[in-house]
């Protein structure tokens, strides 16, 4: 039965930035198909995602990484092996937004963001995916692009070339790595009610604006997100690769 497909009984999962947001979603979302989570989050606890997660009797297992370095890269991993015995998902979620007008950008909030939306979304594919080799298993990476992958947005250049370079990683790694089994998708989320996107919320003339061009009528939430990330995390995506996934209300169609 082709519902069979997206279950996720007996996988793990790793979802960075799980402590707050779309990362949250996604983990809920995950191990109501079936999976086991190694819940990646820097300053905020994932105290929501853990408590949802266990009590729909699935393990749910907290480590606390900074990814404005790789050096906790190794360590994610190990953990979600020596923890839940094996890893099957990897989301990549975690990143971070810095405002201000190019012509007044600074060398270390471009570092920052690049760092931690490219850099080590790309040594933890790497990580996940040696593993995967190992197991001799395939298995699934999702990266979270956005809308700036196929836009350029303003006040924001290291957040959306940080996004379309995700979006060109996914492909590349999805160009090397099938032969193993490894399926690299992305999911760009529209615009989202979450804390990156509260300044445009708030915003009076930005906010109504970006409200009306999207044709459902409304933000997006992290359960808008649940369905994708199942979908791309299970066998029913088996033959998807390389693929940005937009789940944003159809604005990119507007």
């Amino acid at each position: 039965m082709v519902l069979e497909q997206f279950r996720l009984d007996g996988k793990a999962a790793v979802v960075t930035g799980s402590g707050t947001g779309l990362g949250e979603g996604m983990a809920i979302g995950l191990a109501e198909a079936g999976a086991d989570i190694v819940g990646v989050y820097n300053r905020h606890f994932p105290e929501t995602a853990k408590a949802a997660v266990e009590k729909l009797g699935r393990r749910f297992v907290p480590v606390q990484a900074d990814l404005a370095s790789i050096e906790a890269v190794p360590g994610i991993i190990e953990t979600a092996v020596s923890e839940l015995g094996r890893l099957d998902i990897l989301v990549n979620d975690a990143g971070i937004i810095r405002r201000a007008p190019s012509l007044e950008y600074s060398e270390k909030d471009w570092d920052d963001v690049i760092n931690i939306n490219l850099k080590s979304l790309f040594f933890l594919c790497q990580a996940a995916a040696r593993q995967f080799m190992r197991q001799k298993s395939g298995g699934k990476i999702i990266n979270i692009a956005s809308l700036l992958s196929f836009q350029g947005g303003i006040l924001i250049p290291p957040y959306t070339a940080s996004k379309s370079g995700v979006r060109g990683l996914t492909q590349l790694l999805a160009n090397e790595w099938a032969k193993h089994g490894i399926n690299v998708n992305a999911i760009a989320p529209g615009y989202m009610a979450t804390s990156n996107t509260e300044p445009l919320r708030k915003d009076p003339k930005r906010g109504p604006a970006i409200l009306e061009r999207i044709p459902a009528g409304r933000w997006g939430t992290p359960e808008d997100l649940r369905g994708a990330a199942v979908f791309l995390a299970s066998a029913a995506s088996d033959y998807v690769n390389g693929f940005t996934l937009a789940v944003d209300g159809g604005w990119l169609g507007r």
